[in-house]
């Protein structure tokens, strides 16, 4: 048996614990959506204002060397205003993300379905890219019609991940501790 597969299963019962604490993650996030989506937010104003802070810094001491030096003074301000929106209006920012991936998956719909109408002459199969975009097109009303059913399935995903996840690495446990004692 090599040193990593000693190693790791002679401390099994860390994968262990970080399966079950994925697995609670999981479930909490599961049963609790909307409060995963608010630390996921806080979380992400709190980064983006600490970001804002150090890149307007950074700007201001570019400023003797650098012409362009507001640009930067410009992209942390920006990502202070973002972050203190996501602290102080979290639910604004939830729903103002959902409706910008609705508008990207509108768009971006349309300009798949009007590449499959060009390509069809060229290609076999462009109904394919057409489908993909009239269903990309359709995913993004239903954001724009029921934003909070996005949010609802975001939190979802990271919750049903989480599960799984932890699933894995309990698996692997005791893989590894049956290893250990064979």
């Amino acid at each position: 048996m090599d040193n990593l597969v000693r190693t790791m299963s002679d401390n099994w019962w860390v994968l262990l614990l970080r399966g079950i604490a994925a697995v609670a993650f999981g479930l909490i996030a599961l049963a609790m959506p909307g409060l995963t989506l608010l630390v996921l937010l806080i979380t992400f104003g709190v980064y983006a204002v600490f970001d804002g802070i150090l890149a307007i810094v950074t700007g201001f001491r570019r400023k003797a060397q650098d012409e362009q030096w507001w640009a930067w003074a410009l992209d942390g301000l920006l990502s202070v205003l973002i972050g203190l929106m996501a602290l102080f209006w979290p639910a604004a920012t939830a729903v103002a993300f959902v409706l910008w991936m609705a508008a990207w998956a509108i768009v971006a719909g349309i300009f798949r379905i009007i590449a499959a109408i060009r390509l069809r002459r060229e290609i076999e199969g462009e109904w394919a890219l057409g489908l993909s975009g009239l269903l990309l097109a359709l995913w993004g009303i239903l954001l724009v019609l029921l934003p909070a059913a996005g949010l609802l399935g975001f939190a979802w995903m990271i919750g049903t991940l989480a599960v799984l996840i932890g699933i894995v690495l309990i698996v692997l446990a005791f893989r590894l501790r049956g290893l250990k004692t064979a």
